[in-house]
């Protein structure tokens, strides 16, 4: 096949997950990107996003099928307060299993926010 309707296949096929590391205080950041087969389940799709991004035998990052996202050599391993990010459903993991996170509301409604276009001053420095 052809770069282009392999890469068609895979979008088809597999879901794009996302790690996110925000335990210990961090500042939620991504970590890793995994391509899962949409046939998984979202309990394995849970389960196998924290087991690629352990490490047990080698450096997680080096697993099959996992994307580093983070700088720098090295990051630790998925841990309880981590996340996943499964299309636009995000979970935490706890100490036995995964929560289901609830997308909060804003606490402005969006039509009442105004845009203002910035005034550009001098030499092109915004006040």
């Amino acid at each position: 096949m052809s770069k282009k309707l392999d890469a068609l296949v895979k979008k088809l096929e597999t879901t794009p997950v996302a790690i996110i590391h925000a335990a210990f205080d961090e500042t939620p950041h991504t970590v890793a990107m995994i391509d899962m087969p949409k046939t998984l389940s979202t309990d394995e799709m849970l389960e196998k996003a924290f087991m690629l991004t352990n490490s047990i035998e080698s450096a997680w990052w080096t697993n099959k099928g996992v994307t580093k996202m983070f700088n720098g050599k090295s990051c630790r391993s998925t841990s309880v307060g981590d996340m996943v990010l499964i299309g636009n459903e995000k979970y935490k993991c706890e100490a036995a299993g995964w929560s289901k996170l609830a997308w909060t509301k804003p606490a402005h409604e969006w039509n009442k926010v105004s845009h203002h276009e910035p005034k550009v001053h001098g030499h092109g420095r915004w006040n």
